[in-house]
């Protein structure tokens, strides 16, 4: 006698309206960019503006604001 092999069981699918969860990375990144932001704004402010970057002045507020943006929009993404 012929051996078939048996088909492949379907992977089981989501609920509608609901999404499988993140990846196991997800979670430390969206609060790294968050601290990262933080410690941006905090180190131009201690350094009275000459760190993280001189050259660009006032603009360091708005990278380090960026940069915990970055997370924040992760974590409307976090399930």
């Amino acid at each position: 006698m012929a051996r078939t092999k048996s088909p492949k069981p379907e992977p089981a699918e989501q609920p509608s309206g609901e999404e499988a969860p993140n990846a196991v990375w997800f979670k430390p990144v969206m609060f790294g960019f968050m601290l990262l932001g933080l410690a941006w704004i905090l180190i131009y402010y201690i350094s009275g503006g000459s760190l993280p970057v001189p050259s660009i002045e006032a603009w360091n507020i708005l990278v380090g604001f960026g940069i915990a943006f970055i997370g924040f929009l992760m974590a409307t993404r976090w399930r």
